[in-house]
């Protein structure tokens, strides 16, 4: 038991120091993690990164000081760090080769993150899909379309696409056509009166009125208002149906295209002598 006892003591007083030490960079990492995560995020937040993106950097900044002072902890305690790192690093680079698709992933949603091209909330067409931003992870983006499914694009095949961002409202593209005897100031003021009458057409920006294309049989009027994203597909119903019986209603006909056909009667044969 005095052996023992001798023993403690000695291993008590040979790396009892080291231990305090030890301990005091934890808690002086965790502490300084802390504040300079409240730091970043603070930062991100006058530039207007999204929530999300701010508590990912923030767990980030905290993960790598809380990591640097943990090395320099075991240092202190006289753990040989160089043939971990080394077996850390041929394990990394297996891994990597095996997740290859899984960092390119990363390495996009950080680009995505950083760049920020889009945000939630935007509504935005990639690789043959539309849609609404829903979420932004660092593998994927999810996107809600309009037929209210899921859209999960893998941010791979975002990054070094074309990609067409309409933000937060759409312009609808629409046309009427009226007959080359119409009074075309009429038609124009009374689809003005019917864009402002309808309560989700946008006023600013102002919609768009005006003779589209002069075309064989008619005078092809376009309309183009701006709409909310959320209203983009039933106004496009709904104002076709209210432009067409707004139009019958004020006599301004919409011509439908027509072809006269003249039957000619055939010559009765000539008769043998």
């Amino acid at each position: 038991l005095q052996h023992v006892q001798r023993t403690v003591v000695d291993l008590a007083f040979q790396f009892g120091p080291k231990l305090l030490v030890a301990v005091s960079f934890l808690v002086s990492g965790s502490y300084l993690g802390r504040y300079l995560g409240k730091l970043a995020d603070q930062r991100l937040q006058s530039v207007e990164f999204e929530q999300h993106v701010r508590r990912w950097v923030v767990q980030l900044v905290r993960l790598l000081v809380v990591g640097l002072f943990a090395t320099l902890a075991l240092q202190n305690l006289g753990v040989e760090l160089l043939p971990l790192i080394a077996g850390l690093g041929v394990a990394g680079a297996a891994v990597a080769l095996a997740l290859q698709g899984v960092f390119s992933n990363v390495a996009a949603g950080l680009t995505i993150i950083f760049t920020r091209p889009f945000r939630i909330g935007d509504y935005i067409g990639i690789v043959g899909e539309e849609g609404q931003v829903a979420n932004i992870t660092l593998f994927d983006t999810v996107l809600k379309s309009t037929d209210r499914s899921t859209v999960v694009i893998p941010n791979r095949r975002i990054v070094g696409e074309i990609l067409h961002n309409y933000g937060a409202i759409r312009q609808l593209d629409l046309a009427i056509a009226v007959a080359y005897g119409a009074d075309l100031k009429h038609a124009l003021a009374t689809l003005d009166a019917l864009l402002r009458c309808e309560p989700r057409v946008l006023r600013d920006p102002a919609p768009v009125i005006g003779v589209k294309l002069l075309d064989q049989f008619a005078v092809r009027i376009a309309v183009k208002p701006w709409v909310a994203i959320g209203d983009y597909v039933a106004l496009v119903g709904a104002l076709n149906q209210a432009m067409i019986e707004t139009f019958n209603g004020q006599g301004l006909s919409v011509p439908v295209p027509r072809q006269d056909v003249q039957l000619l009667a055939a010559s009765a044969p000539a008769r043998a002598p």
